[in-house]
């Protein structure tokens, strides 16, 4: 049972989720942790929708994790159908970070393949997370799909997802080093080199792979060549 006292530093804590000052925020956050109590659920995965601060949405995540995944699910789940990118995004990483594979059948094709990148790439983290072993080539045909999309940064985060899911994804890479678009074929060239050598930079990894397919020019027998390499 509640007190007034617990229920008055609730509330205080649930109004400096909303306070102007993201140092205020990310205090309450780091409170409401410290103490979960089903009262915070709601209010976290809302404003894990709206809120700014990367560190703060770090934290308000950490919270969220601190109470019953059956408390969080519903509100986490219901949060991947929003029309909001960013809520989408928390939700992904939140439920990657809760690692509960039940969350898996809402992992669809639709968030792997989502036009924003920010929840692409948080799609890709959690789908690698809580794939069961016997859907992963299934996911690996996904997420091969990809490939040559977005900025370096979304390269690089394609790239982890597909490493992580080891052997399976070889004759997907092998094929995709032989497409027509020049940036599918060095994506695919970088990750196979990041999946042959893990610890080798992926900034090292796509530069040489951006220069083979320049040598190589369009897909061809001389293409197939430095494909296995």
């Amino acid at each position: 049972m509640t007190t007034a006292r617990q229920d008055t530093a609730a509330l205080r804590a649930l109004r400096a989720l909303e306070d102007g000052r993201s140092s205020v925020r990310l205090r309450a956050a780091l409170a409401i942790g410290s103490a979960p109590d089903p009262i915070f659920v709601g209010p976290l995965v809302e404003r894990c929708a709206i809120e700014p601060e990367f560190f703060v949405r770090d934290m308000l995540t950490w919270a969220l994790t601190r109470h019953p995944v059956d408390l969080t699910f519903p509100g986490l789940l219901a949060e991947l159908r929003s029309a909001r990118a960013q809520a989408r995004s928390q939700a992904l990483h939140s439920l990657s970070k809760i690692g509960d594979p039940r969350a898996w059948p809402a992992i669809t094709r639709a968030l792997l393949t989502d036009a924003d990148d920010d929840v692409a790439r948080s799609a890709w983290r959690a789908a690698v997370v809580l794939v069961p072993e016997d859907e992963g080539p299934g996911l690996a045909a996904v997420l091969a799909t990809q490939l040559g999309r977005g900025t370096r940064e979304t390269q690089l985060s394609l790239s982890q997802a597909l490493v992580a899911l080891g052997e399976v994804i070889e004759p997907l890479l092998r094929d995709a080093a032989g497409a027509e678009d020049p940036d599918v074929r060095a994506h695919a060239l970088a990750t196979r080199q990041l999946l042959r050598d893990p610890d080798a930079g992926f900034e090292s990894a796509i530069e040489e792979a951006r220069r083979i397919v320049a040598l190589a020019g369009a897909p061809g027998t001389d293409n197939g060549a430095c494909a296995d390499r």
